[in-house]
């Protein structure tokens, strides 16, 4: 019985991953924060879309994953996010086998919330900084985005990296 488990999560795991490489995207953000030295902060994102007609399956996957809250939008169409980078860092870790056309994004998301979870952010040094700018960019330029991408510059001017 304990096989047919581990193939039950198997199978979860490449559902939840096939969904997210159609309908799901990868985020990593500064986001402006009042309550903070520095006033801003990295988010982490993974973020599942679907019709609000059909939502129950975003139901599904968060009691899969056991976190994460949904949202009714007003176009229609319901959100599951899930943020925090210890916990996005292992979905991604068991989701990755089966990431097959968010694979570069899902890899860089990954290996930023390792740097997050392990640092705090006013104790990240400036190479560390410039490789999360790096892994910024490298979700962005893999993501279909509508609204402006900041730069690189832009990046380094509001982390105060630009010498």
């Amino acid at each position: 019985m304990g096989s047919r488990s581990k193939i039950t999560k198997e199978i979860e795991r490449a559902y939840i991953a096939g969904f997210l490489d159609g309908d799901g995207s990868l985020m990593l953000q500064l986001k402006k924060r009042s309550d903070s030295k520095r006033g801003i902060r990295f988010m982490a994102t993974i973020c599942f879309y679907q019709d609000t007609r059909h939502e129950e399956t975003l139901y599904w996957i968060r009691k899969v994953l056991g976190i994460g809250y949904i949202s009714r939008r007003n176009d229609g169409m319901t959100e599951l996010r899930i943020n925090g980078y210890i916990q996005i860092a292992k979905i991604l870790k068991d989701l990755l086998p089966f990431v097959k056309f968010k694979k570069i994004q899902a890899d860089a998301l990954c290996k930023a919330c390792d740097v997050l979870s392990k640092t705090k952010f006013q104790k990240l040094s400036k190479k560390q900084l410039a490789k999360l700018v790096d892994l910024i960019l490298v979700i962005q330029s893999e993501n279909y985005v509508t609204k402006k991408k900041k730069t690189k510059s832009e990046l380094y001017k509001i982390l105060d990296l630009t010498p």
